[in-house]
């Protein structure tokens, strides 16, 4: 009797906790500690890789980065001093230079006999006599191998000379069925269009100009790499410019250009590298470069490394702008992150159930409790 009633009150009592975790579940309080210690640990490792996964990924645009990264390990002092006695061997002293400003900022001692070297070949070829000489020859042959070549050069193609006789000896070999640089025939009449715009906008077209000039004297010297002249040879079929016409049609062709394949973007992109590090390194970056996006990072990168930018691009090649290196970097960190973040997330629940767990338990017991008196008082009646 007394147990019927009994069990008729427990069921009373207990009717509304059927949702509830039953007895079993709470035999052990569920402890807190471990949990809160294991989400804590995971919460400052997600806060300690996050921001490096966002910084790591970001850093595989950054060309300066890229570069950075290529050097470690691979230059130093013994390196510094093979090539710039390798560049004044061949009297380049504007490499040589190269390599000495890359060890400054890197903090690389060199001999200072090898610096008043360097410093007395770049003398050398600042003089008067080096200077005119230079400029004739870019003037006349269209091939620039230093500032004074590139300003005779230039001047060969602002006054349509240089243009002018780069399509007729193309043309005319073409007219002949000889063997002819259809490119270069190309890269001709583009650049009489281009200087058309650069006299119609008052020289605004100018680093575009400048750009063309060496992309053609890169072909010219072979040292325009084939991937990116295939690319080139793309752009200048789509702008379809043609070698004559008034300035007015040249400059309207020209923003064609722009419009159809970026010709113009990657002339201003060449003449901005020529701007920041000299033609060299310009005519450098067009050798290893194999599409536009390469060089568009050169750009970035001459513009922040300026004088040392051939020295870099003569150590790293094109792992100063390839973004394999970061990559593997940039993955790490991703899956650590994600890792850290998957695990905190996890002992975050773990956690809450945890703490859930123990506040039923203890609702459970205060009901339980709540129900003794009634019951003793029952059985002292019986």
């Amino acid at each position: 009797m007394m147990g019927t009633a009994f069990a008729s009150r427990g069921d009373e009592i207990h009717g509304t906790d059927a949702l509830e975790p039953s007895a079993q579940d709470f035999r052990r309080a569920p402890r807190l500690g471990g949990a809160l210690l294991t989400a804590g640990v995971l919460g400052l490792a997600a806060i300690y890789a996050v921001p490096r996964a966002t910084e790591a990924i970001s850093s595989l645009d950054d060309p300066v980065r890229i570069a950075d990264r290529a050097l470690d390990g691979t230059f130093s002092d013994a390196v510094a001093r093979r090539e710039i006695e390798s560049a004044l061997a061949v009297q380049d002293s504007d490499l040589a230079q190269s390599f000495v400003d890359l060890a400054v900022d890197r903090q690389v001692k060199l001999d200072p006999a090898l610096i008043e070297k360097v410093s007395a070949a770049q003398a050398e070829a600042a003089t008067a006599r080096h200077k005119v000489a230079s400029f004739a020859r870019g003037f006349v042959t269209g091939e620039p191998d230093d500032m004074a070549a590139l300003a005779g050069t230039a001047l060969g193609d602002l006054t349509l000379f240089g243009d002018i006789r780069d399509a007729l000896r193309e043309g005319t070999r073409l007219a002949k069925g000889q063997a002819a640089d259809e490119l270069m025939l190309g890269l001709a009449g583009a650049g009489i269009a281009i200087t058309a715009a650069t006299y119609a906008t008052f020289g605004a077209g100018a680093p575009a100009r400048v750009g063309l000039t060496l992309a053609k004297a890169a072909r010219k010297s072979g040292t325009l790499s084939a991937e990116l002249a295939g690319s080139v040879g793309r752009m200048v079929r789509q702008a379809r410019l043609s070698a004559a016409g008034p300035a007015t049609r040249g400059a309207r062709d020209a923003v064609k250009a722009e419009r159809a394949g970026g010709l113009l973007n990657l002339a201003s992109d060449i003449g901005r590298i020529e701007r920041a590090s000299g033609a060299r390194a310009a005519l450098d970056g067009l050798k290893i470069a194999k599409d536009p996006r390469d060089i568009t990072r050169l750009a970035r990168l001459s513009e922040k490394e300026g004088s040392r930018t051939r020295a870099i691009l003569k150590v790293a090649g094109r792992g100063a702008i390839m973004v394999a290196a970061l990559a593997v970097d940039a993955t790490s960190w991703l899956l650590g992150a994600f890792i850290a973040v998957f695990g905190f997330v996890s002992g975050l629940k773990g956690l809450v159930e945890r703490t859930t767990l123990r506040i039923l338990r203890r609702r459970r017991e205060k009901r339980m409790r709540n129900a003794i008196p009634p019951f003793a008082a029952a059985s002292a009646r019986s």
